[in-house]
């Protein structure tokens, strides 16, 4: 098993089952190569019983039940949006602004049910409960929860590309990534960047040779 939807993009991945939420996020279409995971009922199923599967293989629990009612992926895509508003309104990194196009309003969502047990060690364990679209929003807020404490939340972001957002794991030093890969989204962007300005400086140089020809001579 596998994080199927972010390793489309290559990302680096966020540890242990914060990488859950990191798989929703990447759940969405990439431009024209690659579908949304979540556009219909079987490939949302599809989708949850492979992540699912991986998460609890991670924590060393038996699979849950994955299927979904036929309203349940739009569900899911509510969902998904929810935590793109949640990285994208958390404070970001010195010295960076936040995505662009990002609502600035924060994520809501309803409640959720989660289950306290020890472990064989003794340590309490935060286990999510339910079935299908149930166990994974009580999954998702658990390892929020747990990753907000770990301190590893912050480092869950979206590229700042708008034409990319995908949710990678950053892993600098200083938590001041924006990209999910600088020399693809990073330097398209710069690219970007550089035609705008020339296009600027190219309209101003116009508008200035054109009031220095209509000056009269002194």
């Amino acid at each position: 098993m596998s994080w199927v939807a972010s390793e489309r993009y290559r990302v680096r991945q966020a540890p242990a089952g914060l990488a859950l939420v990191q798989e929703l996020i990447n759940t969405r279409a990439i431009r024209e190569y690659a579908p949304d995971l979540l556009a219909d009922h079987e490939a949302a199923e599809r989708w949850l019983t492979g992540a699912a599967g991986e998460w609890a293989r991670i924590h060393g629990l038996d699979s849950p039940d994955c299927a979904l009612s036929p309203s349940d992926p739009r569900a899911l895509r509510d969902l998904r949006e929810s935590f793109e508003r949640l990285l994208t309104t958390a404070a970001p990194a010195s010295g960076t602004d936040p995505a662009p196009g990002a609502a600035p309003r924060p994520a809501s969502g309803r409640g959720v049910t989660v289950r306290l047990a020890p472990d064989e060690a003794g340590q309490v364990q935060l286990l999510p409960v339910g079935r299908g679209r149930g166990w994974l929003e009580s999954a998702l807020w658990s390892e929020t929860l747990l990753a907000q404490r770990a301190g590893t939340w912050p480092r869950l972001k979206i590229c700042r590309n708008s034409e990319c957002g995908s949710a990678f794991y950053d892993t600098s030093r200083n938590n001041s990534g924006v990209w999910h890969d600088v020399r693809i989204c990073g330097n398209a962007a710069n690219l970007r960047a550089s035609r705008r300005r020339k296009r600027i400086r190219a309209a101003t140089q116009g508008e200035d040779d054109r009031e220095s020809e209509g000056t009269p001579a002194g």
